[in-house]
């Protein structure tokens, strides 16, 4: 028995002029892994957000574990939002904040948690992606780009969250430290059980990640199925994207 975690169905949010969800419709299974490709502008931050709650959409509805979250009243919203996980594109690591405080953020102003306790969790999740425990008393500026990437990987997964979101998670790495985040990805959310949606136009760390993979034009999912498939999806769109040719239905706008 297969159970739905996260839905949306015909969502839409445009900002003025600009629709940039036109009838977003997708579907997670629980314990699953699904990866949304597209170029830029294509709605693909704007959807993460939109789930999040950062962004309210116009129409449609985005449901977690069956519960309607549009609209929700603010302590049910902070309540939902324990359940989530984040890996921003950036890293967003707080430069003020030593490596374990930036690890422990949630547990420490969400949940509560002593600062003792909260650093011992935040060092073990370190560990768990090949960081050692003297980094935790370090700064963001005193790392590399992908030990950054991993902490935030680390932040990601502290509170042992049920979905985590990964937004371009290997953008600026190199294809070797990509492969690791990749790797360390498939390896945090397997140990989970969590549902996890990201979004890259980084086909490689799709293949890697992705149970299935959807493709986003316009604002609106044109394509998805398993991560296999990809290849022989039939859509033009998808073929033009994945191989990254100029010719093709996709026009760059300039």
């Amino acid at each position: 028995m297969t159970t739905t975690k996260l839905e949306f169905k015909d969502v839409y949010k445009s900002f003025g002029d600009n629709h940039v969800l036109n009838g977003i419709n997708l579907s997670i299974e629980k314990g699953k892994s699904l990866v949304v490709i597209g170029g830029s502008g294509t709605g693909k931050s704007v959807m993460l957000k939109s789930a999040l709650g950062i962004i309210t959409p116009d129409k449609g509805s985005l449901t977690v574990d069956g519960v309607e979250t549009i609209g929700m009243k603010p302590n049910a919203r902070d309540e939902l939002m324990k359940k989530f996980g984040m890996l921003f594109q950036g890293g967003a690591l707080f430069d003020s904040l030593p490596i374990w405080e930036n690890v422990a953020f949630a547990l420490i102003q969400a949940k509560g948690m002593n600062r003792k306790d909260a650093k011992e969790v935040a060092i073990e999740k370190l560990r768990s992606v090949g960081l050692p425990s003297r980094v935790a008393d370090l700064f963001p500026a005193e790392l590399s780009g992908g030990m950054q990437k991993r902490v935030g990987l680390a932040r990601a997964v502290a509170s042992n969250p049920e979905i985590i979101f990964f937004d371009e998670p290997t953008t600026g790495l190199d294809p070797i430290m990509a492969d690791v985040i990749n790797d360390l990805i498939v390896e945090a959310s397997k140990k989970l059980g969590a549902t996890t949606l990201s979004i890259t136009h980084d086909m490689a760390s799709a293949r890697k990640i992705a149970d299935e993979i959807a493709m986003i034009y316009k604002g609106e999912i044109i394509w998805c199925g398993k991560a296999e498939d990809v290849d022989h999806s039939g859509n033009e769109y998808v073929d033009q994207f994945i191989k990254g040719r100029a010719e093709g239905p996709i026009k760059m706008e300039v």
